[in-house]
């Protein structure tokens, strides 16, 4: 019997932190996969080796199912791994967003950052030239406000518009009484946290993985639903 394997891609990043932080994910995966798959890491931008290269090592007789580690299906999805499995023994699973274990990393991060009842939250996410990647930040803002029971208005880093400091700047002139609490819906730290952080924000929330904090649970069983490996087995 031919044995599963599992390309975790993520974008890849030049933090230590935000390294630190999806190799974890990735071995946490690693560790809960059922036995007889194989999880191997690869990387669409930054860092090596690339989901083609990983493909030609691992060869056309096993069966592979490329794992996007990335929130919203942009141009890293739809053409960057779409055209790396194009013509080999490959599938390419979804995104790991929109999905309500992502919401509820977003919420747990909310609380270890303090969310009180009167604050403003705007989620942070990265944006994208891809309408439908757009849509499906927006998607997930939509979710978080109806899990906390309040508005949550969302910003954009790069590609997308409002920016995350138009949208800070405007929840700050019609509440100015209120604090601003930024929802960091970003897969680990880096470039995009630091840019984040620096928008103007209050107080800003932790990405999903914290490089000082073990993976969270469910994030795992996502990563393993979109391999279609199942998700991890439960802890005694």
């Amino acid at each position: 019997m031919s044995r599963a394997t599992v390309i975790a891609a993520s974008h890849g990043t030049s933090s230590r932190a935000g390294r630190s932080a999806v190799a974890a994910l990735v071995a946490e995966v690693r560790a809960s996969a059922p036995v007889g798959c194989d999880v191997i890491d690869a990387f669409v931008d930054v860092q090596e080796p690339d989901v083609a290269t990983v493909l030609e090592v691992v060869g056309d007789d096993v069966d592979v199912t490329v794992v996007p580690l990335l929130l919203s299906a942009g141009y890293h999805v739809h053409v960057d791994l779409a055209e790396a499995v194009h013509g080999r023994r490959a599938g390419l699973a979804g995104a790991l967003g929109p999905d309500e274990r992502l919401v509820d990393v977003l919420v747990e991060r909310l609380r270890e950052a303090g969310l009180a009842p009167g604050d403003r939250v705007v989620l942070a996410a990265a944006g994208s030239s891809d309408a439908r990647a757009v849509e499906d930040s927006r998607a997930v803002a939509r979710r978080l406000g109806e899990r906390l029971g309040r508005l949550v208005t969302i910003g954009f880093l790069s590609a997308a518009r409002p920016t995350l400091a138009e949208t800070i700047g405007f929840a700050r002139a019609t509440h100015p009484l209120s604090r601003i609490v930024a929802a960091t819906y970003l897969l680990a730290p880096g470039y995009f946290h630091d840019l984040a952080a620096s928008a103007g924000a209050d107080v800003t929330a932790a990405p999903l993985l914290r490089a000082d904090a073990a993976p969270p649970p469910g994030l795992v069983g996502l990563v393993l639903d979109r391999a279609g490996v199942g998700a991890p087995s439960p802890v005694a």
